[in-house]
């Protein structure tokens, strides 16, 4: 039976791989692959041999010798378990990208235009570069290259031009994400998790990252693409903007960058300081909103609430709930993988087979090379679940060196390939970009990227 459930989940796997050219959302198989996964091991629960014990990261005792009740109850605690778990990601990843759609609703974004006052495509290349980076780390990579992709349509009209800024803003925003616990889907996995705190990841990550983000952007500015002067820099008349657009932009990011600190403070899961951080923001959207507030829903044209009633109810009608339901899926479908001890199995054979590369990891037992082919795997195919799976594949302590790399290879790894990170297939989405010219042109840049931060991470782990 155990060989039925990888078999149901490798096939679900290929799916979301494959979801361009199989013309279905990965949400699909993701649910789908999680609902099997589960109904299987319901079905069959008398016939394994062992389960994991998730709370002590070990195989249970004696797991053979309990009675057909016992297991049931016991597959329905730990199913419980990784529900929580899961959801404590769930709510959090909510809760940003309300901050974030209640940002856009006050086109706070907008104000992120005025950075750019020159007609230097070299100067603008790294305008957007660090802007990535940073914004990355504090609204998550797939929002910070959505936000610069949307102004950079508004500064430079010609689509050849354009795709190679946005090429490197893939690399730059998925390389901001690696060393914030809140810019990477992987990354908040991790520190959700308890595997990373704040302090040691940016310590270990920031070097690296930058690195990451840096070097390629260097090697771009002499390419030809990136020389002389855009013909438009600014498409002309800007609809007026709301006035509280920059408040709203600085009072929600100030919100998000302030999650990590109350975690710290407090000790508490990091979801309830997103929803503190999104309940103070909402304040302050519905008193702005209100200003301008009409009875009817026929409103003002100028009003800022634009003929909505609540600017948190309009931003919560625009979160993209498919990408959250597909995180429920594949998380708790991993999930079932790791209670039979299928990844427990698969880390041990790891360890025994794969040749250390790297001094630093000798007390862990996992090769660089591992990591290394899991930053490389993530261009391939989503990096959530090959973190997902690395949680419940490797024991080490909370910062251990180990997740530090897992988090930086599964970050940044995915540039390699336009489909190998959500920033890329969103941008792939809004510029209608090849994925083999991407391939020609961008690819390069980003493993050189990669393997430049990964040499710096290697030397930076040593000092810490």
């Amino acid at each position: 039976m155990e060989s039925i459930i990888i078999i149901v989940f490798v096939l679900g796997y290929l799916a979301i791989t494959l979801e361009h050219n199989l013309k279905i959302d990965k949400l699909i198989p993701a649910l789908v692959m999680m609902a099997v996964c589960w109904a299987l091991i319901a079905l069959s629960i008398d016939t394994f041999p062992q389960w994991f014990d998730s709370a002590k990261h070990t195989l249970l005792d004696n797991f053979g010798l309990l009675g057909h009740e016992e297991k049931m109850h016991l597959m329905e605690e730990t199913l419980l378990h990784h529900l929580g778990k899961t959801a404590e990601i769930l709510v959090f990843l909510l809760g940003a990208m309300t901050i974030v759609e209640i940002i856009d609703y006050f086109d706070g974004f907008a104000t992120i235009k005025s950075f750019v006052k020159t007609k230097s495509k070299g100067r603008i290349l790294w305008i957007f570069a660090f802007l990535a980076f940073i914004l990355s780390a504090i609204i998550d990579n797939l929002t910070a290259t959505i936000v610069l992709i949307s102004i950079l349509q508004k500064l430079i009209h010609d689509r050849d031009v354009r795709i190679w800024y946005a090429g490197l803003i893939i690399i730059a925003a998925n390389a901001g994400g690696a060393w914030s616990p809140i810019g990477d889907v992987t990354t908040t996995m991790l520190w959700i998790g308890k595997k990373v705190t704040t302090g040691h990841l940016f310590v270990y990550l920031f070097i690296p990252s930058l690195l990451c983000m840096l070097v390629p952007t260097f090697i771009a500015s002499f390419l030809p693409a990136f020389k002389g002067k855009i013909d438009n820099p600014d498409s002309g008349e800007e609809k007026p903007k709301s006035k509280y657009s920059a408040i709203m932009l600085y009072l929600g990011l100030a919100g998000i960058v302030s999650v990590p600190v109350f975690k710290t403070v407090t000790h508490l899961p990091p979801y309830v300081g997103m929803m503190l951080a999104l309940g103070i923001v909402a304040v302050f959207a519905e008193i702005y909103s209100n200003r301008k507030f009409a009875m009817s829903f026929d409103a003002d044209e100028d009003a800022d609430h634009q003929g909505h009633h609540s600017p948190v109810h309009k931003s919560l009608s625009k979160i993209e709930l498919p990408s959250i339901l597909f995180f429920l899926g594949i998380l708790m479908a991993v999930a079932a993988l790791e209670s039979l001890g299928i990844l427990f199995g698969f880390a041990s054979s790891l360890q025994d087979n794969m040749p250390m590369l790297g001094t630093e990891l000798h007390h862990a037992g996992v090769s660089d090379l591992v990591v290394l082919l899991m930053g490389v795997g993530s261009a391939v195919i989503d990096n959530v679940p090959l973190v997902a799976a690395s949680l419940g594949m490797f024991s080490e302590p909370i910062d251990n060196e180990l997740w530090h790399f897992i988090a930086y290879a599964a970050g940044t790894g995915g540039s390699m390939l336009i489909i190998g990170s959500a920033a890329g297939v969103v941008a792939m989405g809004m510029e209608k970009i090849d994925f083999f010219w991407y391939l020609k042109k961008i690819a390069w840049l980003a493993l050189i990227g990669f393997l430049v931060g990964a040499v710096a991470f290697m030397f930076t782990r040593t000092i810490f």
